[in-house]
């Protein structure tokens, strides 16, 4: 019986009742070390009867190498890979090492373990334990966390026990449970269960308010303590962290073991799989019988059965810190020679490594292929640390230096810059060729950049930018481009004339086919002579850009598409930019790609589409210290129309936005405020928003705003600035002539000299764009226009069009505001719950609609990340919702939707 924990085991016997009637639950438990999560996740194994329960655990020793908890979760599973569908089967083939080739999509490998989780739980309802989720690999937390939020009815439980405080931010947004300290008089009563001699009251309170109730604390801290240190040693020690308290108190009791007992703890401690055969080869060797487990399960300290498991992480921390250099280093080797080189050989090497004292080319030469091959996995972290041991383990300085990049480049890609200043400053303690010198200039710039996209990093590109000139002229194009794009993001808070200077720096450069050279040529012209100049040039360059290596400049890019009113090229990079960043594990880049392309589908008015897309995006910057644009997440607020929740989105990332020197961050939110005021119909407020945003010229986002602030004017009996407004637009559409940009203007020419032929122009513009969301509001005005003009029939067919889509899409202020003028009107507004006139969710609508059009539920799971399972049950729902019993009659009873 866990005493004081009621509330918690009610909470988890409820979760697998839940999972046992075919619903699926997800839920994390977060307290400070020893506050009981393990067991209360052990508890929860016990309890789950008929289900069958599968565990893994972060290992500290383990949280460089991608997947490795992944893997110990999935491998009792493994016997329904076949019922997975490719890719997915070979994404968990590749990244589990069972096979080889192309590094798997990140995508593809949540997609893949949604799959698998379904399966195997269709067989019987399966509970998933993650212990120790703070030190899970990287990759592997990702992965949970993609499956985690995509669970509905496939009978899963998927439980984490996390340890707080805790940096990473993966699992935000998941059921929480928080698991705290005793109630005074449960923590009292457990500290009375292992005193072994009367303890004064008040030293017992003492004991009791300083570990918190903390159980673990309460259960070590008085263990072979006499009354005299009980009394007197807790109030000295209050500044050391309990955790640490409790691990003295570990290694206390590990120290009063046997020799072999101590060593046997060692071992198991720095074989974090708890491979138990390979565990009793390791001890043969070094000389240690089955015997030394006795004292070590009597102190209650291991557990020895299919698995060596530890009572508590902190065990295993305090053996690995009882053993001496020596000690570990023969251990290591021991492991190494009794791991399959063939079966594990990034684990041999790891131990190998570990054991080596001094340099060693051949270890240092294995180390460097398990990076590779860590990297072609997606293991950016991973390739990371192999790279930086080897590089512990060369002799030949610049050898060492080269080493010591690749892994800070690594670093940085894998979304954690905040890691990459210790290596540079380590690669700059030998000497150093130029070229390396450049490089470790360029690279310290990026981080800069990486952490903060503003005005601070501009003049450290630029420095580093021109030291590569003449070494490395690929490398100075790249740099350049991100000093052009660091002074864009700085704007009207950045230096006056960086953007000049940046691109009158790269004009020196000799020119260049490559993508980066033909961007970078068009960007500068743009920066030096202006947009119309430049559009041409910008159209080609973004037309070049292919599907690899280059996606990596989308932040930057996909500005510019719109730029020039290329919505479609947008789409198109973002996809592709996905696909790429999770194939290759660029977590730096994953983000980025899919805020951008959640900004796209917004203008699509996939709502619920982009909303999604943001929740991944939270996850996947969770994973890193790499702050994220909120571009997307402004657009669909303002567009939502919900007031004070878009304001406050609004207001909070202006300052942010002041506090971190960026500018352009402040146009974007003029903007976002400028759309929401319009649809709200506060015309004032709209017209004083979006004069903020067009005071400086802001790539894309000025445009944007001009078509808000002609509007706003016309609106507000401002006629004179909507006309200067329609001009300003009308220099950089004409420059352009594609429909985005054609919509725009003969919207704005509509709103100044209202027509029929300008108005239908808009919409006819926009809908050949794919930009529902601006045809729509075309129709609005346009319909409005025509009401005012006593043409109530024609205004009735165009109001009703723009409610009805404006309601589906979840547009609620535009609804609102074609509600008010369909009233108006004269005909009767039917209510309608945004989504769907019959009352579907959108994720049920959205699963009706790719029926109707043919697809399986395999195919429909594989698009909307869901797995085939959730996918079934929720066209049960659908059925019963529209009265029908199959596929067959979907689509005359969804009528219209």
């Amino acid at each position: 019986m866990l005493r004081g924990r009621r509330r918690e085991q009610e909470t988890l016997d409820r979760l697998v009742r839940d999972v046992r009637s075919g619903q699926s639950r997800v839920l994390v438990l977060r307290g400070e070390a020893g506050a009981g999560k393990t067991a209360l996740l052990d508890h929860l194994a016990e309890h789950a009867g008929g289900c069958q329960v599968v565990r893994a655990a972060g290992v500290e020793l383990e949280s460089e190498i991608a997947y490795a908890s992944l893997q110990q979760l999935c491998a009792p599973l493994l016997g329904h890979l076949g019922a997975v569908p490719e890719p997915q089967r070979a994404a968990l083939s590749i990244a589990f090492g069972l096979s080889t080739g192309n590094p798997p999509e990140a995508l593809v490998l949540g997609l893949a373990v949604l799959h698998l989780l379904a399966e195997a739980a269709a067989e019987r309802p399966l509970v998933c334990v993650v212990d120790d989720a703070q030190w899970v690999d990287r990759m592997s937390a990702t992965i949970l966390a993609f499956a985690a939020r995509r669970l509905e009815a496939e009978s899963v439980a998927l439980v984490f026990a996390v340890r707080t405080p805790a940096d990473d931010q993966t699992l935000r947004g998941l059921p929480e449970l928080t698991v705290e300290g005793l109630a005074d008089a449960d923590a009292r009563a457990l500290l009375d269960s292992v005193l072994t001699s009367p303890v004064d009251d008040r030293v017992r309170d003492r004991i009791v308010a300083e570990t918190r109730g903390n159980p673990l604390a309460l259960l070590e801290l008085p263990r072979g303590l006499t009354p005299a240190e009980l009394a007197f040693g807790f109030g000295g020690r209050g500044s050391v962290p309990l955790a640490g308290r409790v691990e003295e108190g570990f290694q206390r009791r590990i120290a009063a073991l046997p020799a072999d007992s101590r060593r046997l703890l060692l071992t198991a401690a720095l074989e974090p799989v708890g491979n138990v055969p390979l565990l009793w080869q390791a001890l043969e060797r070094l000389g240690i019988g089955p015997e030394a487990a006795t004292a070590a399960e009597s102190a209650d300290l291991i557990e020895v059965g299919a698995r060596m498991r530890f009572r508590h992480p902190l065990v295993r921390s305090a053996a690995w810190r009882c053993g001496h250099a020596s000690e570990l280093r023969e251990v290591h080797r021991v492991l190494a020679e009794v791991t399959d080189p063939e079966r594990d050989p990034d684990r041999r090497a790891w131990h190998r490594a570990h054991a080596t004292l001094g340099f060693d080319d051949e270890v240092a030469a294995e180390l460097e292929r398990s990076a590779e091959r860590a990297l072609s996995r997606g293991g950016r972290s991973a390739g990371a640390a192999f790279l930086e041991r080897a590089a512990e383990l060369t002799l030949d300085p610049s050898r060492r230096a080269d080493l010591l990049l690749r892994a800070a480049r690594s670093r940085a890609d894998a979304g954690s810059p905040e890691l990459v200043p210790a290596l540079l400053a380590t690669v700059e303690l030998v000497p150093l060729t130029p070229l390396q010198q450049a490089r470790v200039e360029r690279l310290r710039a990026r981080v800069s950049f990486l952490t903060n996209p503003g005005a601070s990093s501009v003049h450290a590109l630029l420095a580093a930018a021109r030291k590569l000139e003449g070494l490395d002229a690929d490398g100075a194009r790249e740099t350049y481009l991100m000093a052009i794009g660091a002074a864009m993001y700085a704007g009207r808070l950045g230096g006056a004339d960086d953007l000049r200077l940046a691109a009158e720096a790269a004009q020196g450069l000799p020119p260049s086919h490559s993508f980066a050279g033909r961007f970078l040529a068009a960007l500068t012209t743009w920066a030096v002579s202006g947009h119309a100049a430049a559009a041409p040039e910008l159209v080609r360059a973004l037309e070049s850009m292919n599907d690899r290596e280059d996606l990596g400049l989308l932040w930057l890019a996909a500005p510019a598409a719109h730029e020039v009113f290329r919505i479609d090229l947008a789409r198109q990079r973002a996809e592709q930019a996905i696909v790429f960043a999770r194939r290759i594990g660029a977590l730096s880049m994953l983000p980025t790609a899919l805020t951008f392309r959640a900004g796209n589908l917004v203008m699509m008015g996939r709502f619920s589409d982009a909303s999604g897309l943001l929740d991944e995006c939270a996850a996947a910057a969770a994973a890193t210290t790499i702050p994220t644009i909120p571009s997307a997440a402004l657009t669909l607020a303002a567009y939502r129309g919900r007031e004070r929740e878009a304001t406050e989105l609004i207001e909070r990332t202006r300052a942010d936005a002041r506090s971190r020197g960026q500018g352009r961050l402040i146009g974007l939110t003029a903007y976002a405020e400028a759309v929401l005021r319009n649809g709200l119909g506060q015309y004032e407020a709209a017209l004083t928003a979006a004069r903020e945003g067009v005071s400086y010229p802001d790539p894309a986002v000025y445009q944007w705003t001009l078509s808000e602030l002609v509007e706003a004017a016309v609106r507000a009996g401002e006629p004179a600035v909507a006309a200067d407004a329609r001009d300003r637009l009308a220099v950089r559409t004409s420059a352009v002539g594609n429909d985005w940009a054609l919509g725009a203007q003969a919207l704005a020419d509509a709103l100044l000299d209202p027509s029929d032929e300008h108005f239908r122009e808009a919409v006819a513009r926009y809908g050949a764009a794919a930009m529902p969301v601006p045809q729509m509001r075309a129709r609005l005005l346009y319909g409005e226009w025509l009401r005012r003009d006593n043409r109530r029939a024609e205004a009735r067919a165009e109001l009703r069009a723009a409610h009805d889509a404006f309601t589906t899409m979840g547009a609620e202020a535009f609804a609102e505001r074609a509600g008010r003028e369909l009233t108006a009107t004269g005909e009767a507004v039917r209510a309608r719950t945004p989504g769907a006139a019959v009352d579907l969710t959108a994720q049920e609508g959205q699963i009706a609609r790719l029926a109707v059009a043919g697809r399986t539920n395999a195919e429909i799971a594989a698009a909307l990340f869901l797995s085939p399972r959730t996918v079934e049950w929720h066209l049960r729902k659908v059925f019963t919702k529209l009265g029908i019993g199959s596929r067959r009659e979907l689509k005359a009873a969804l009528g219209d939707y």
